[in-house]
């Protein structure tokens, strides 16, 4: 039995991406098949269909990072009570299609209220959010985070999963709309185009800065955050679109006591992103539902629409994420 996909023919624009035919994929040991309902667009799809983020040699070239769906077949070693259950899942690669491979121990119950879509759009954005925000990042109530990038799909589910923590959240977008649109979700929120961040920081938290920032710039912006950080800070990189070089001041680190980490999640192990998906379980999913954290789509378009998609998210407009919807079941 054949399904349809979507690969990068080659590296390059979103007009390379092509719908092909491929044979259904069977579960092996650990693994479930599920039928994909839809699936999450994000900025490492991108980077993988450049050039500038090559997938991982041991994966299928079918994209997609993230998808909601039915589990229907379930490999050796998995509990075939799954088969029939609808779940999100984190994948390694094979959103973007009918059916799509995952580990077992990968898989979350889709949040009671939640359409297959807005499911499919949190997996990617809980496991990093999770392991960045709270783990390494170590938010606690009462704590103020940045959040870089407040309008992004990772910035909108960040924000509400802070708020809800207890945290106060002040996020930087582009143009008073957006910005606007943050601060009615319960942010300080300042435009990124005509404010002096640091400044704006300072002010925004008596002087004190914050605790956290989750930062997606990197390049220059980094010694900018140093500086409205507050003592004992850590800050966090999810990517670095301002550039992947930065000039810091050591003085000023060691004076306030800075913590700088960063991660990525794909090429993490399989035990490493287990233990992410127990802890979004157990600390991140009571969170979500109709009336709290919910999942912010900014568009839906079919899976033929892929290129649509990237080219949507490449332009920056979106507030929120984008969705590929696979089946009518969304």
């Amino acid at each position: 039995m054949d399904m349809e996909a979507i690969i990068a023919e080659r590296p390059g624009g979103p007009e390379v991406l092509s719908v092909v035919r491929r044979p259904v994929p069977r579960p092996g040991q650990g693994e479930v098949l599920i039928r994909v309902a839809a699936a999450g667009v994000n900025r490492p799809d991108v980077m993988q269909r450049s050039g500038a983020l090559p997938a991982p040699a041991d994966v299928s070239d079918i994209l997609g990072l993230e998808a909601a769906g039915e589990i229907v077949e379930a490999g050796e070693g998995v509990d075939a009570g799954m088969v029939g259950t609808k779940v999100m899942a984190l994948l390694k690669a094979g959103g973007y299609a009918g059916c799509a491979l995952v580990r077992a121990d990968h898989c979350l119950p889709v949040p009671q209220g939640l359409s297959m879509a807005q499911a499919a759009v949190l997996p990617e954005g809980l496991f990093t959010i999770w392991h960045n925000l709270f783990d390494r990042g170590g938010l606690k109530a009462g704590e103020t985070v940045l959040i870089q990038g407040g309008a992004s799909g990772i910035g909108t589910l960040a924000l509400q999963l802070a708020l809800a923590w207890g945290a106060k959240v002040i996020v930087t977008a582009g143009g008073p709309e957006k910005c606007q649109r943050l601060i009615d979700m319960g942010a300080d929120a300042i435009d990124y185009r005509n404010t002096d961040l640091v400044a704006e920081v300072l002010a925004l938290t008596d002087g004190h800065g914050v605790d956290v920032v989750l930062d997606i710039l990197g390049g220059d912006m980094v010694g900018r955050h140093l500086e409205c950080m507050a003592t004992g800070g850590r800050h966090v990189g999810l990517s670095f679109m301002a550039g992947g070089d930065a000039t810091v001041n050591l003085g000023l680190i060691m004076r306030k006591g800075l913590w700088l980490t960063s991660s990525t999640l794909r090429p993490k192990s399989d035990a490493e992103k287990s233990a992410i998906a127990d802890a979004v379980w157990t600390h991140l999913l009571p969170l979500i539902g109709p009336g709290r954290v919910m999942p912010v789509i900014a568009q839906s378009l079919p899976l033929a629409r892929a290129a649509q998609a990237h080219a949507d998210l490449e332009g920056g407009n979106n507030f929120g994420k984008i969705v590929l919807t696979v089946s009518e079941e969304t």
